[in-house]
């Protein structure tokens, strides 16, 4: 009786190589945006050269978005403004359809929280690094800091910080909380309070919504910051209402103990990275870098099924991460991103 003849072993053998890459995880690029601080652009070489750096070492794509001209636009424009001109812009840029990821730098990190919590139909914000935010907002000028001609440049300032022409016209005040006069701040600054939903009649269940379903908070904090005023702002610490006197920790705050924004929820959940860095204001190491920013940028496991190229993207990256390891780019040095 007449039997057909075996499949040639190289057509099985190609079936199971087909099935194994089929089903094999595989790298999936998660694009990132970079926000930069007050006084700096996109074009400024240390945003170009730091976004770039994150890029090779992380294997993912990254674009520095602009608001404005950068510079002059970062401390005249609104804070609400400038959220909703990078809105429009994610929201425009097909890479991000599908998600992405943000790393702030100081004043950018508002904006970017902006971006998550009141951009409405804009791509999904999967993890968040943030350099020196000042989330709970600071005492302090950016730019200034807590020497003497700066607590009177302070004063000057302060005198005015609340009303409707400062805040139209100057950034920074969206943030400035002055502990001593919170009735002000909360009747007058702009940005901040909606922001961190403090105003007891206008909290906005969505922004909490929005903020708590980050996968990953990372929040970097300088340990000799003389911007931020207090430093642990960056943490969301900051100073208790009325006075100067200490500063409460994250955690004792009300912000966190009555979870407006959903922050005790992430950290609860394991989400939030409270992370402490040695320097100034942004002035981040390349080892830093690669230790507490690279791991929340790199591609993300996926298992659909792809057509194998030898020549992938992936390949190119690891020779440019190699030659950049010979060139020296992973000294453990500041790298000084910018000046706010």
């Amino acid at each position: 009786m007449a039997t057909e003849p075996p499949a040639p072993p190289s057509a099985f053998f190609f079936i199971i190589l087909v099935t194994v890459f089929a089903l094999t995880p595989i790298a999936h690029s998660i694009p990132f945006i970079v926000l930069h601080g007050i006084g700096d652009k996109c074009s400024n070489r240390g945003i170009t050269h730091f976004t770039e750096l994150l890029g090779n070492w992380s294997s993912s794509q990254g674009y520095c978005i602009e608001i404005g001209d950068g510079t002059w636009d970062s401390w005249v424009l609104p804070l609400l403004e400038q959220t909703a001109i990078v809105c429009e812009k994610v929201k425009e840029m097909t890479e991000l359809s599908e998600g992405y990821n943000i790393v702030g730098l100081s004043q950018g990190n508002v904006i970017a929280r902006g971006v998550i919590e009141f951009c409405d139909g804009g791509p999904p914000v999967k993890n968040f690094i943030s350099l020196g935010g000042p989330h709970a907002g600071t005492a302090s000028v950016p730019l200034c800091g807590s020497g003497f001609i700066c607590i009177l440049v302070d004063n000057l300032i302060k005198s005015g910080i609340y009303s409707d022409y400062v805040q139209e016209h100057l950034a920074p005040s969206g943030y400035l909380k002055i502990p001593t006069d919170i009735i002000s701040y909360l009747e007058g600054c702009r940005f901040l309070p909606k922001l961190n939903n403090e105003i007891i009649d206008k909290r906005n269940s969505t922004y909490k919504e929005r903020f708590s379903s980050l996968q990953n908070l990372v929040l970097i904090m300088f340990e000799h910051d003389t911007i931020l005023i207090p430093k642990e702002t960056a943490w969301f610490g900051y100073y208790p209402d009325g006075s100067f006197s200490s500063v409460l920790p994250a955690n004792e705050t009300e912000l966190y103990t009555e979870d407006w924004i959903g922050l005790k929820t992430m950290d609860e959940a394991g989400k939030v990275k409270f992370i402490s860095v040695p320097g100034n204001h942004l002035a981040i190491s390349r080892s830093d870098m690669k230790t507490y920013m690279v791991p929340y940028l790199e591609d993300q496991a996926s298992t659909q099924p792809v057509i194998i190229d030898s020549s992938s993207h992936r390949g190119s990256s690891s020779i440019r991460n190699f030659v950049m390891e010979l060139v020296g780019l992973t000294k453990n040095r500041p790298l000084l991103l910018t000046v706010d």
